[in-house]
């Protein structure tokens, strides 16, 4: 264990992404990342009478470490004083061959708030869904989607392991609110970010809406690092009437993500 850190140590400080603050001393498999936030577009001012409109930001992820063999993500997004001035949160966990086995997302600001989970029966092909507000909650089953589908968090972890492998248009489908939106994954611009005086490539990919079928009213895009632990350095929520960008400020746990060959 010691030599493996040691090496995992040695291949970080060559990374272009060293110019991120690292912090590795918490625990071996998880991989967490520190970010800063705030609201973009045309009605963002809107958004702000519900939801403060910047903040900060944990993309965290747990890998199996031999008594668990699920990955489990989570992203919380916050306003400036935590999660008592308001907050988004989304959780994820997938089996080790990417397979989305639970989706989970929820917020809080003033007097509302609101949770859903979901989880996937395989064997059934039944989504069990929950949901959940200050006046009520209900369960349900809804049959799982035809085809394989993604989360927002499966689908940034699915991009980051296969981001060597996507150079076209990819058709998904994204399950949310218990609901499949088809979706086309695809690469986007090129972007070279600023951290701590030095430059760094990032490529960008995105999910955005596919033609036909259900519309999906969200947007999702991400520019990652080009060494292979395709760091994010910028990720992009779009909502319908803003979007939320959250820019890496630290990297405060450094298990390794496995990518795809």
């Amino acid at each position: 264990m010691k030599v493996a850190r040691i090496l995992l140590i040695v291949v970080l400080s060559s990374l272009p992404a060293a110019a991120a603050e690292l912090n590795c001393g918490s625990a071996p498999n998880v991989e967490a990342f520190k970010y800063t936030w705030h609201m973009r577009g045309g009605l963002s001012w809107l958004a702000g009478i519900v939801f403060p409109t910047s903040g900060v930001g944990e993309l965290k992820t747990t890998f199996p470490d031999g008594q668990t063999h699920a990955i489990n993500s989570s992203l919380l997004i916050t306003a400036p004083t935590g999660t008592q001035g308001g907050f988004y949160a989304y959780e994820s966990q997938m089996d080790e061959a990417g397979k989305t086995l639970m989706t989970y997302h929820a917020y809080a600001w003033r007097d509302k708030s609101r949770k859903e989970r979901a989880q996937f029966d395989y064997v059934k092909r039944l989504a069990h869904l929950h949901r959940e507000t200050r006046e009520s909650h209900t369960d349900k089953d809804k049959p799982l989607p035809a085809e394989q589908f993604h989360d927002i968090l499966t689908a940034i972890y699915h991009i980051r392991q296969n981001a060597a492998n996507i150079r076209g248009p990819v058709t998904t489908t994204i399950y949310s609110d218990g609901k499949e939106y088809p979706v086309i994954l695809r690469p986007s611009n090129r972007q070279v970010f600023t951290m701590e005086g030095k430059q760094v490539a990032a490529q960008g990919f995105e999910i955005v809406d596919a033609p036909g079928g259900r519309k999906w009213p969200g947007g999702v895009k991400v520019w990652l690092s080009d060494d292979p632990r395709r760091i994010p350095f910028r990720i992009e929520i779009v909502q319908s009437m803003a979007s939320m960008q959250l820019d890496l400020t630290s990297i405060e746990a450094c298990a390794f993500m496995q990518a795809a060959k």
